[in-house]
């Protein structure tokens, strides 16, 4: 377990250092400058500018002594929102983030397991067809579009939920929620049904059920174990995807969080902003899969952790 460990951890650490690397030079290399846009902007301006946010100095250079400030826990002030510190920005806005990350979460596990066992247990009915319908429509249409459509539908035609949410209220997360948990939930109910219609017809199963046990019994205590292992593998990424791609989803529906402003980092050209996000992000993202393969390890003890 301690050698499976270092070594996940190590890995963990080159992967965040890769995309640490890619992210700076991609945003250096795009052509323009954070500060084009201001306003009367003189050429001694511009260089005072530049030489506050070491901007002056080689690329190489530039690289280095981000990467010591980074690893000293600085990642500098942002060049939008200025005399803010990325890592207060991060704290102020990850909380909104977090919240309808968790929430969306939860409603994809909870009802995408659900629709996936009863799909699997109804199958070619009505209502298996109904619930693949659904799916396929959740796995085929972008968040954004569903964003959209719920939008108008029930808050612009219907009036009965917030178009604008800062999260406050219960009704404020059901849109944005649903609208980013809608892919998710699809996939785990497809996932959850594939599984379960394979578990279902194992041996073991069919020897339970001659043994009389009744079909509650089979289904929860035997057969949903094992038929979740495929989701307990997709949750870590799943969770950490919800929490890191509600960029779009923030920006549609006005929500104060870290995904919005990631958005207008980039189009900002706010480099310090935009590195700072991407490594919180990207070691959450590697946090959650490790997580998972050690979760996995135990749900499954067949799975030797080691090899």
């Amino acid at each position: 377990m301690a050698k499976y460990i270092i070594k996940r951890l190590l890995v963990s650490l080159l992967t965040l250092w890769i995309m640490f690397t890619l992210t700076f030079f991609l945003m250096h290399f795009v052509p323009g400058n954070p500060f084009i846009g201001e306003k009367k902007m003189t050429a001694e301006m511009l260089a005072n500018l530049n030489a506050k946010y070491g901007l002056d100095k080689p690329l190489g250079v530039q690289y280095l002594n981000y990467a010591k400030n980074v690893l000293h826990g600085d990642f500098g002030q942002s060049i939008q929102l200025i005399g803010q510190d990325v890592k207060d920005i991060i704290a102020q806005k990850f909380p909104y983030s977090l919240r309808l990350g968790i929430f969306a979460s939860a409603l994809a596990m909870v009802i995408g397991t659900v629709l996936g066992v009863l799909s699997a247990l109804k199958k070619n009915t009505a209502v298996d067809r109904l619930i693949m319908l659904i799916v396929t429509f959740g796995i085929a249409v972008p968040s954004f579009v569903v964003a959209t459509l719920s939008m108008i539908i029930f808050g612009v035609q219907l009036q009965i939920l917030p178009t604008i949410s800062d999260l406050s209220t219960i009704s404020s997360y059901i849109l944005p929620g649903f609208a980013l948990s809608f892919f998710p939930l699809s996939f785990i109910t497809r996932l959850m049904r594939s599984s379960m219609l394979d578990v279902i017809n194992q041996d073991y199963i069919r020897t339970a059920r001659a043994k009389g046990l009744s079909d509650k019994v089979v289904i929860f205590k035997h057969a949903l174990r094992n038929g979740i292992l495929p989701v307990v593998t997709y949750a870590g990424p799943m969770v950490a995807s919800v929490l890191t791609g509600s960029f779009v989803i923030e920006s549609i529906f006005s929500i104060p969080g870290l995904g919005s402003t990631f958005v207008t980092s980039i189009t900002g050209r706010d480099y310090t902003t935009v590195m700072g996000v991407t490594i919180f992000f990207g070691a959450i993202l590697i946090l959650m899969n490790f997580i998972v393969d050690v979760v996995y390890r135990f749900v499954d003890p067949r799975i030797n952790i080691i090899n």
